[in-house]
């Protein structure tokens, strides 16, 4: 029972503490907010995380297997691709990543939730693709974090 009682307190203690990532100035968050056309040939990929849940924890993202940087909670990212190709975007969980596949448009932005599910151990990330009124919603609430370093 004893030890019930401490694996329950550490998981909740990891998933609701509050981790943080370097973040851009807020005049780039804000012109990133303005949901401008990407430049001439490309496709415009935000990706955030938002909510508490899994606070404590850090969670890469890839695109094309190029590391955007880590994310925490309420933070977003925006990255240019090629337009007109499929894309792989890909975000770190507990054992292997979760690749989601997307075809790409020229001069389209698009958008894409990652999120954090229990796992066996310690929280798991996922990432959906989420429709332009619901992403620009939910960027609104949020800042850019600077792209960097991943942990693998």
């Amino acid at each position: 029972m004893k030890k019930v009682l401490v694996a329950s307190v550490l998981a909740a203690s990891f998933l609701s503490g509050c981790a943080s990532v370097p973040m851009e100035s807020a005049e780039k968050t804000e012109q990133a907010k303005k949901f401008n056309a990407p430049s001439e040939g490309n496709a415009g990929l935000y990706i955030y995380r938002a909510g508490a849940f899994g606070g404590a924890l850090k969670k890469d993202i890839w695109v094309d297997d190029k590391c955007i940087g880590e994310s925490a909670p309420d933070v977003f990212f925006y990255e240019e691709v090629v337009g007109g190709v499929e894309h792989k975007i890909s975000t770190e969980s507990e054992f292997s990543p979760n690749d989601l596949l997307v075809k790409t448009e020229k001069g389209k932005n698009y958008f894409f939730n990652q999120y954090i599910k229990l796992g066996a151990f310690v929280g798991g990330a996922n990432i959906e693709q989420v429709n332009e009124a619901e992403g620009k919603a939910a960027i609104a609430g949020l800042a850019m974090a600077k792209k960097g370093t991943c942990s693998k």
